[in-house]
C-alpha cells in the first residue's frame, strides 16, 4: 500500500551547547548556532489531501510536554543553553539560569545527532496522537548550519 510523504523545515532558532566529553576539540566549549531541523512525515492523506498540515504545529489540539508544539520548539531551542544532564559543570550553569542570564534546558545528551533523536521521539509521539495514527515521523534532520547536519530515523 502506498503512503504519501511530506516534510517541513523549522528554523530561526539560536541555541548554545557544549559536548563536554569532546576533549581535544573546540566542541567541548560553549558554542552556538542558528539551528534548524527538517521533519519528514509519512501517512495517508486527510480530507484536505494533506499528509501533514504545514501549519499544524501552531494549530494543534495536542501538546508536547504541555505546550503547543511550536511553542515547545521555541522553548527548547530558541535563545537557550542546552546541557547534558551529566555535564560536570551543570550546577554552575544552573546558577546562570537562576540569575536570569541564560535559559537552561537539560537533556540526557547533547549534539546534533542526539538532538535529532530527541526531536524525532517527541514529535513522532505527538503526530501519531494528533492524527489518530494516520501519520508518523520517518526522519528528523538537525542542522547546526548549512554544512553540519545529523539525522535520526527509526
Amino acid at each position: 500500500m502506498s503512503k504519501f510523504q511530506s516534510s517541513k523545515v523549522f528554523d530561526g532558532f539560536s541555541c548554545v551547547f557544549r559536548q563536554w566529553r569532546a576533549e581535544g576539540t573546540h566542541c567541548k566549549f560553549l558554542h552556538g548556532y542558528g539551528v534548524s531541523f527538517r521533519i519528514d512525515f509519512e501517512g495517508d492523506l486527510d480530507g484536505k489531501n494533506w499528509v501533514w498540515d504545514f501549519g499544524g504545529m501552531k494549530r494543534a489540539k495536542n501538546t508536547i510536554d504541555g505546550m503547543n508544539p511550536k511553542a515547545w520548539m521555541e522553548y527548547m531551542f530558541d535563545h537557550t543553553l542546552v546541557l547534558a544532564e551529566d555535564d560536570p559543570w551543570l550546577e554552575a550553569f544552573k546558577q546562570m539560569g537562576t540569575a536570569g542570564v541564560a535559559q537552561i534546558r537539560i537533556l540526557p545528551n547533547v549534539g546534533a545527532e542526539k538532538f535529532a533523536e530527541y526531536i524525532f521521539n517527541k514529535v513522532n509521539d505527538f503526530v501519531q496522537v494528533e492524527t489518530d495514527g494516520r501519520v508518523r515521523v520517518t526522519k528528523v534532520e538537525f542542522r547546526e548550519h548549512d554544512r553540519n547536519t545529523a539525522s535520526f530515523t527509526e
